[in-house]
């Protein structure tokens, strides 16, 4: 675990206007009654909808694996069932699986739609996924130490983790994540940095943790490397390029999604403050560490309502297809209370991620130098001098 300097984490620069315990505790009333008035609304909108997500996720794979399978060799079909199957597998993880796994839809008292049953279609297994996303990250959301999706164990994303000369390559092992995403985060709970770069786990370890990961890898591949294109017969090639390239539409838009969710600029680290935290400082917590970005209902629902993160770290368990009503009495609350409401464009926010990566990939004295050098040769500072 890198060490964390809790007094910097303190002094750390916010957006947010500091709260006495009264205000705090009256900012956590109005959230719950925001939730409260959504969850009186939850029925048969929310039913119809999720049976629509899925047969949407049905149909785009039967079709897309059909085009894949009897027209592969002509390049338009390729192409267009290609994208389709990426489609069908984002559709699939993001607004189906990731929020049937929350307990979503656990009302309907449906066996396929409830959160302890359902499996998603991806290499990280269902019972991992719970631990690390569920359990461990909307618990202890951006607080150091204990969220391992502050940078998966492998980037720096802020001063108060020590600078070891591996996160030079901070840029470079976002790109690396965000290409294997489906199977690097399916790593996750395994922890492999205590490995390769503290000693404090063994490889045995590892192998004995994850008997049931390397099954759902093994039941992956061989869906989409091995039985689908063994299935195609004379197809074989365009399939299995089809797939392979259609897990990786899905792998850089998730990647992408959940970096614009958790590692903008403004997106704040926080200190252990959980064994003494009440519910209305939880969701400050949630809110301070958490970025949305703006768009259309098509990049909503491709993003599985993600682009309202800051809806979702505080209502997990809510059908993430009402975030899209709630954000705006969020925001209303969040301003009244002096409180940022990080939100911004998709492509503000992506861009943010990397120039926080590139920062924090380098010596903090060496950003320090760069910055004022930068602002020493601005052209109002070199303009205040030639006056």
């Amino acid at each position: 675990m890198n060490s964390i300097n809790y007094d910097a984490v303190k002094a750390a620069k916010s957006k947010s206007r500091a709260l006495s315990f009264d205000e705090i505790q009256e900012f956590g009333r109005k959230i719950d009654a925001i939730r409260a008035e959504t969850m009186a609304k939850i029925g048969k909108e929310d039913s119809d909808y999720i049976y629509k997500v899925r047969n949407f996720v049905r149909y785009t794979e039967i079709a897309s694996r059909g085009m894949l399978m009897f027209g592969g060799w002509i390049p338009p079909v390729w192409l267009l069932g290609t994208a389709m199957l990426g489609v069908s597998k984002i559709v699939e993880n993001m607004e189906l699986g990731h929020n049937v796994m929350h307990g979503q839809f656990d009302w309907l008292n449906d066996p396929t739609l409830n959160g302890a049953n359902y499996d998603w279609d991806t290499v990280c297994t269902g019972e991992d996924w719970k631990y690390t996303h569920n359990y461990m990250h909307h618990t202890y959301t951006n607080v150091l130490g204990k969220d391992h999706d502050i940078g998966y164990g492998v980037m720096r994303m802020t001063r108060e983790q020590e600078w070891e000369p591996r996160f030079l390559f901070n840029v470079p092992m976002g790109i690396f994540l965000s290409t294997g995403f489906e199977w690097l985060l399916a790593l996750q709970r395994l922890e492999l940095e205590q490995v390769l770069f503290k000693g404090t786990k063994t490889w045995k370890e590892v192998y004995v943790q994850s008997k049931n990961l390397r099954k759902k890898m093994l039941r992956q591949f061989g869906k989409d490397y091995v039985l689908f294109p063994l299935i195609a017969g004379p197809m074989f090639l365009p399939v299995i390029a089809g797939n392979f390239v259609a897990n990786l539409i899905r792998n850089y838009w998730a990647s992408a999604v959940i970096y614009c969710g958790h590692f903008t600029e403004d997106a704040e680290m926080l200190e252990d403050n959980t064994a003494n935290e009440t519910k209305a400082e939880w969701y400050l917590r949630q809110i301070r560490g958490s970025s949305n970005f703006t768009g259309g209902k098509i990049i909503h629902f491709m993003s599985g309502n993600l682009s309202h993160q800051i809806e979702h770290h505080l209502f997990p368990d809510v059908p993430a297809n009402r975030y899209q009503e709630m954000a705006p009495k969020v925001r209303a609350v969040c301003e009244e209370y002096g409180q940022n409401y990080n939100s911004a464009s998709f492509a503000k926010q992506f861009a943010s991620v990397w120039v926080r990566l590139a920062e924090h990939s380098l010596p903090d004295q060496m950003v320090d130098k760069i910055k004022a050098t930068r602002a020493k040769l601005s052209l109002k500072n070199l303009f205040a001098r030639a006056a």
